[in-house]
């Protein structure tokens, strides 16, 4: 990473009355994935359109690719590609035509954009079904396609607003795979997304938008430390073992039915490793261990629904 490949500070935009982004922070390196999650209309689409020049911003020092998108729109336009919820393939051509639409539109020459197209439906196991009608292809297809659009012009910079919805868990994990070797090969990745898993499974950096704002923003583990929940459960099928235990760890909750105890816990080994040398020292082993810590559905639930969160540390999220 060299620096950053999108720096937004103070970005608003509204619509009459509606204040869709109120004063957003956003700063993602180069050669990273950035994932942008909330609910439905906290202005994660309104983010990427106005971050690829689609839409004007209301306010806001914008740099995309190291270019200003109010007076440079031209230039970012250049180094980046978007990729939108809806598929922007024609299904009355064929695959390879639309690759090679796409490489007119990027002014290349006959043959480099043969060239071009042949080798990223071949990248994308495209080549097959090269010349066929695209609205023959299934859902996975199609978005291996846009993408495949996408990348004709070379972008160093990728916003994808929602690549996976509606595909199926195996076109999903396919598409993941894509999104991986892109930043591999040093593209930035601007990923919104509703599935908490993608951004968990993908992201360097998540930011949480919730009511025009940031709520937080952080790795996934810094994300899952700010909600509380986590703990360690001990059961037993010994009543005297149990019994045992509950005494050498009286901060535990009990569940006398079930023959089990609850220990807060981050989670940490260091944590993991006390609660068991406590129970070495009183002469007791457990019959099941399970560490539960908080998921991103924990956070997501927290920030976006009202439960009550912890103000996020400086040192640990920003």
């Amino acid at each position: 990473m060299t620096g950053l490949a999108i720096a937004a500070n103070g970005l608003r935009k509204s619509y009459g009355d509606k204040t869709v982004l109120d004063g957003v922070d956003l700063n993602v390196p180069e050669g990273t994935i950035f994932s942008l999650l909330g609910p439905n209309g906290a202005g994660k689409t309104t983010a990427v359109k106005i971050l690829s020049t689609l839409v004007t911003a209301d306010a806001g020092d914008l740099r995309v690719g190291g270019h200003d998108l109010a007076t440079d729109p031209r230039a970012v336009r250049a180094a980046i590609g978007v990729t939108g919820q809806f598929s922007a393939v024609d299904g009355l051509i064929t695959g390879e035509e639309n690759m090679l639409l796409m490489a007119d539109l990027h002014h290349l020459s006959r043959a480099q954009g043969r060239r071009v197209a042949a080798e990223l439906l071949e990248r994308f196991d495209l080549a097959e079904a090269a010349r066929k009608p695209a609205s023959t292809y299934s859902g996975g297809m199609k978005r291996r396609l846009d993408i495949a659009m996408t990348l004709v012009g070379e972008p160093r910079i990728i916003f994808l607003d929602e690549p996976t919805t509606g595909l199926d868990p195996r076109s999903r994990h396919t598409m993941w795979q894509i999104i991986r070797e892109l930043v591999t090969g040093g593209v930035t990745v601007f990923l919104t997304t509703q599935y908490l898993e993608e951004a968990d499974e993908l992201a360097d950096r998540i930011a949480v938008l919730h009511d025009g704002r940031i709520a937080a923003e952080g790795s996934a583990g810094e994300l899952k430390r700010l909600v509380p929940g986590g703990h360690v459960r001990l059961r037993f099928t010994d009543p005297a073992a149990y019994r045992a235990a509950a005494s050498a760890l009286r901060e535990a909750s009990r569940d006398d039915d079930a023959l089990a105890l609850q220990i807060p816990s981050g989670g940490s080994q260091r944590e993991l490793r006390a609660v068991l040398d406590r129970l070495d020292t009183a002469g007791v082993e457990a019959d099941e261990l399970t560490v539960h810590t908080p998921d991103l559905d924990d956070v997501f639930f927290a920030l976006t629904g009202g439960a009550a969160v912890p103000a996020p540390s400086k040192e640990a999220v920003r």
